[in-house]
């Protein structure tokens, strides 16, 4: 589990791919501080698990099913990435929930600045439309933003400068893709209403079972 805060910004010192799977190598420092072969890292909002570390790297294996569904299939030596550490029990919880398992890659349509706030419009696919809301929360990239609008198959956030300067977004531009990650608790609920009805149904059912006449 995650927060949605950015630790810090690493690059992809390479990627190696290898049939249907591909392993990743980042530089960085700060998230390699405590971390141990076998943990999480959140990597441009996709949960990683470390397979090896150096002084200044760490490495992760990637699936063709991740790389199938995030901006991962597209990334090269260089690209700027996000980076979080898994939360622990005494992490502060600044943003929301985040589980690191990316729902749809999203296509950056507007990026402008608005005084002292930049503005993002993020074109979505369609099947994740239900799970988003005008100020609810979304993950773009493995940060934790609010909606600001939502319609028309777009949703509109606001980033503040310290979010700009200490993340990937400083590199993105008109037409850039990125990683989303839907609130999990949208999901949570969706499953309880489809309960729900299904039980409504079943009473409903057994109500008019009992009402029948034996004859």
């Amino acid at each position: 589990m995650f927060t949605g805060i950015i630790e810090e910004v690493g690059s992809v010192s390479s990627i190696d791919r290898k049939g249907d799977f591909a392993v990743l190598k980042i530089k960085c420092s700060k998230v390699l501080e405590s971390t141990q072969i076998g943990d999480s890292i959140a990597v441009n909002g996709v949960c990683l698990t470390v397979t090896s570390m150096g002084t200044d790297t760490f490495c992760a294996d990637i699936s063709y099913e991740t790389i199938k569904k995030s901006t991962f299939a597209d990334i090269t030596n260089g690209s700027g990435v996000n980076l979080e550490r898994a939360l622990t029990l005494s992490t502060r919880l600044g943003g929301h929930l985040v589980s690191g398992h990316v729902d749809a890659v999203g296509t950056i349509e507007k990026f402008t600045r608005n005084q002292s706030a930049y503005i993002l419009t993020i074109r979505y696919p369609d099947d994740i439309d239900k799970y988003l809301a005008s100020k609810g929360s979304v993950c773009v990239d493995g940060i934790s933003l609010t909606t600001a609008r939502c319609s028309n198959g777009t949703f509109e956030v606001a980033v503040i400068p310290h979010t700009y300067e200490g993340t990937s977004l400083k590199g993105k531009r008109q037409g850039s893709k990125v990683n989303l990650e839907v609130d999990m608790i949208s999901r949570y609920l969706e499953k309880l209403l489809k309960s729900l009805e299904k039980t409504d149904t079943l009473m409903d059912n057994l109500s008019g079972l009992i009402g029948q006449e034996d004859y």
